[in-house]
């Protein structure tokens, strides 16, 4: 097997799925007592929030690089970024290390092709629905159309993730604001919906939602880092 190396912490919440769904994956490959080797560096997310709050990017780029390079040096044969806003920096960090880094955005937006979608709608923090970071790499590298809510709508989606989610808060009430939005994404042409946000699978999931197909970022992140730790897929060059 490949060693997996995971930045995580951005937030604990959405880093304790990847550990629990790699390894299940893993070990319902190759079955008995299997379970993956990995190296997680959880990161304080304090220092981060900060970061994408004051608009510190390079910051969060040097931050993440040097963790990126103590995976690396540990043993790691690729790695992943636990978080999508935070792919901000992925060049950066890409240049950092001579692993791959496997994109966020590039796995998800395989599993939307593989539908036959071209529109889909967006959920996660503002700059994820609102850099060109995100939206810009589904539309030039893949060619799918991003949709993305109303201002009002993105700062609503936005607060729920930080004030809420990150502290491990899930309310229906929530879900239900998130679900009227996704509907309205709907209306303005979305086929499917991204789940942004590697916490937005804490609050919604497909069976919330059977009007659309729901793309979980951190689903179906970890279950690319499965297929290239059993080696079912070759790694990026």
């Amino acid at each position: 097997m490949k060693t997996i190396g995971i930045l995580g912490g951005m937030s604990s919440q959405s880093t304790i799925p990847y550990y629990r769904l790699i390894n299940e994956g893993v070990n319902c490959i190759l079955g008995g007592h299997h379970a993956p080797e990995m190296l997680i560096y959880s990161v304080n997310f304090h220092y981060i929030e900060t970061f994408l709050r004051q608009g510190q990017w390079d910051d969060a780029a040097a931050y993440l690089s040097e963790k990126a390079v103590k995976l690396e040096k540990a043993g790691a044969d690729f790695l992943l970024l636990a978080t999508n806003t935070m792919h901000r920096v992925a060049p950066q960090i890409e240049q950092a290390v001579s692993i791959p880094l496997i994109h966020i955005v590039d796995v998800t937006a395989e599993a939307i092709l593989k539908q036959g979608i071209k529109t889909v709608g967006i959920l996660g923090t503002k700059p994820t629905m609102e850099a060109e970071f995100y939206t810009a790499r589904f539309r030039d590298k893949f060619g799918i159309t991003p949709v993305i809510p109303s201002p009002e709508e993105r700062q609503r989606v936005h607060t729920i993730i930080f004030d809420e989610l990150c502290r491990d808060v899930v309310t229906d009430a929530s879900r239900q604001e998130y679900l009227a939005i996704m509907r309205n994404l709907m209306a303005s042409g979305a086929e499917g919906i991204i789940l942004g946000c590697t916490e937005i699978g804490m609050l919604i999931s497909q069976q919330d939602f059977p009007d659309a197909p729901l793309f979980d970022t951190t689903i179906l992140h970890a279950q690319k880092a499965v297929n290239l730790c059993v080696e079912r897929e070759p790694l990026p060059k």
